[in-house]
């Protein structure tokens, strides 16, 4: 068998909140790659090391869990009063497939960060010292994000002192806006019309939901009405292969019942969305890390599942959603919370806590939300190139 040279693409490998991925400039991609189809989606599960029947991504780039293997493509944006065009692929594991449904709101941390350090955000934008506001067009989902990336002496600050649990060493805060994050289809935040909703699933039976489509398309359920208590960790969610066959057949059930989907084979081909996630009310838990988190530290409990497993953490696009339900009476979320009008919740996950803040208006008979916030970090933890072998798309 002929030798098949390697090729070599400029790549940066990169910590955004609580997830890392590998970050390419459009324009350094081969040329087959730098438009949608199949050359771009062979390119970047190569990279990545997807398919990987033993699950551990050891011949790639990735991590082996869905925080840690995702891919960004970012280039100058084609979007009036926008600096970056952001595109996001969720890789999956086991299978050949990369799925651009969605947006990752952890690794939007990072996006700034990159446009700066590769001259995508024009010179006149960028202060030496101070906060650059970098206007981000989030392309797979038609959104606006606005990252508040710190300056100093012409260089992004990187490290710093300000913690997120989930990612063990302190950095630089990141806060991001993610402007009307509700659906960019034109249609209701709440697809079937309702703030909660009797979903029925064989085997299951009816449960109680919120699905919302804000930051990413989102089913919460009760905890306790699936029977769990909300302060659930990874092992006690991921051990269980009842469990996840349980939120997986929700979650296709609940696709299909906010038209993601017109058939419940379809959910199979759409891994990265929507999410599933349960609520209750605050509880005191132990971390995954070992801190005692007190029943008075937090507003309520969430889990969430991502590409079919319990999330470390929470996904940046998922505590969108969760802030944004939050701020609107009645949803699950909302009581879980206390009830009420609310701006911003501290929730419970398995790493920590975490703040969001959302800000929710109802005009006429439908809701709205012009703004979701939090605070991320980022950081670069290697630059080169990454090489794959030149057949491989």
């Amino acid at each position: 068998m002929a030798q098949v040279p390697q090729i070599k693409i400029p790549a940066t490998y990169m910590r955004g909140g609580t997830s890392k991925g590998v970050f390419f400039n459009l324009a350094d991609l081969p040329e087959s790659a730098q438009v949608t189809g199949a050359a771009r989606d062979n390119m970047i599960l190569r990279v990545i090391g997807s398919p990987d029947p033993y699950g551990k991504q050891t011949d790639g780039m990735g991590g082996a869990t869905s925080s840690t293997s995702k891919s960004v493509i970012l280039a100058k944006s084609t979007v009036a009063e926008h600096d970056v065009d952001y595109l996001f692929g969720q890789v999956a594991i086991d299978k050949a497939f990369v799925d651009w449904s969605g947006n990752c709101g952890n690794l939007s941390a990072a996006v700034g960060a990159f446009a700066i350090a590769n001259n995508l955000v024009d010179a006149a934008r960028v202060p030496d010292n101070g906060i650059a506001v970098v206007r981000i067009w989030q392309a797979n989902i038609g959104k606006t994000i606005i990252a508040n990336v710190p300056m100093q002496n012409g260089e992004v600050c990187e490290t710093g002192d300000f913690e997120l649990d989930g990612v063990t060493f302190p950095a630089a805060e990141v806060q991001l806006d993610f402007l009307e994050p509700a659906d960019a289809d034109g249609g209701s935040m709440f697809p079937t019309g309702n703030l909660v909703d009797d979903l029925e699933v064989p085997g299951v039976g009816t449960l109680k939901t919120t699905m919302i489509n804000a930051g990413i398309p989102t089913i919460f359920l009760n905890a306790e009405e699936i029977g769990y208590t909300g302060c659930e960790l990874q092992d006690d969610i991921n051990n269980d292969d009842n469990a996840l066959a349980l939120f997986e057949n929700i979650r296709a059930h609940g696709a299909l019942r906010m038209g993601l989907i017109s058939d419940l084979a379809q959910a199979q081909g759409r891994q990265h969305t929507p999410k599933v996630a349960f609520v209750a009310k605050p509880k005191a838990y132990t971390s995954s890390s070992g801190k005692d988190i007190a029943a008075a530290d937090i507003d309520l409990q969430v889990r969430a599942l991502s590409m079919g497993k319990l999330h470390h953490a929470m996904m940046g696009t998922a505590a969108v959603a969760i802030g944004t339900a939050a701020a609107i009476p009645g949803t699950l979320v909302n009581l879980a919370a206390g009830g009420g009008e609310l701006d911003a919740v501290k929730f419970g996950h398995p790493s920590g806590t975490l703040k969001v803040g959302a800000a929710a208006q109802l005009v006429g008979e439908e809701w709205t939300v012009s703004k979701a916030s939090m605070s991320r970090s980022a950081r670069v933890l290697m630059e080169g190139w990454v090489r794959i072998p030149g057949d491989s798309f």
